[in-house]
C-alpha cells in the first residue's frame, strides 16, 4: 500500500501515483503603517492540499475503473481519512479535483495510457466531524496501541 484515501488504496493493482506533492499555507495580515514598511500578524494556518499525480496503464498496473471510483466517492462531497503507507495519518482530506490526459488508444477508442492528478484538501476538524458524521468513526482515544482518533 502506498496510501490510503478513505477505504480506496492507491497501489499498483488498483492506481499507483508517481509524484506526491503537498503544499501548506500560512495566513499573515498585512497592516499599513506611516513612513515604515507594513506590520504583519500571524492569523492561523493556511491551506493545506496534496496531489497525487501519475501514469495508468491498464495493460500493465492499475485499473480502469480506479478513477471512475474515485470520481463517485469525491461526488459524495465526503472528507476522507488520508493515511501513506508508513502510517502516517494527514487526516480528513476532501477530494477537490481530478485532472486524466487519455493516449495511446486501442482501436475500439478504449485508452491504453492515462495521465492523471488528483488534487486534495485537507479540511478543518469542526468540518471533518460533519462530513465524516455518518461514517460512526469513534471520536477520542481508543487504546494505547492506536494513533489519537480525535478529530
Amino acid at each position: 500500500m502506498m496510501m490510503a484515501l478513505g477505504m480506496f488504496v492507491f497501489s499498483l493493482p488498483t492506481l499507483a501515483y508517481q509524484a506526491l506533492r503537498r503544499s501548506t499555507d500560512w495566513r499573515h495580515a498585512s497592516n499599513s503603517r506611516m513612513g515604515a514598511a507594513p506590520g504583519y500578524q500571524f492569523v492561523g494556518r493556511g491551506e493545506d492540499s496534496t496531489t497525487l499525480s501519475g501514469v495508468l496503464i491498464p495493460e500493465i498496473a492499475g485499473s480502469a475503473g480506479a478513477l471512475a471510483l474515485l470520481r463517485r466517492m469525491a461526488d459524495t462531497g465526503k472528507a476522507y481519512i488520508l493515511v501513506d503507507g508508513s502510517g502516517t495519518v494527514y487526516g480528513p482530506h476532501i477530494i477537490d479535483k481530478i485532472d486524466e490526459d487519455h493516449s495511446e488508444f486501442f482501436f475500439n477508442g478504449q485508452s491504453q495510457r492515462v495521465d492523471f492528478s488528483i488534487s486534495l484538501k485537507s479540511v478543518s476538524d469542526d468540518q471533518a466531524r460533519t462530513l465524516l458524521d455518518d461514517l460512526k468513526l469513534p471520536i477520542g482515544r481508543m487504546d494505547s496501541s492506536i494513533l489519537d482518533w480525535s478529530l
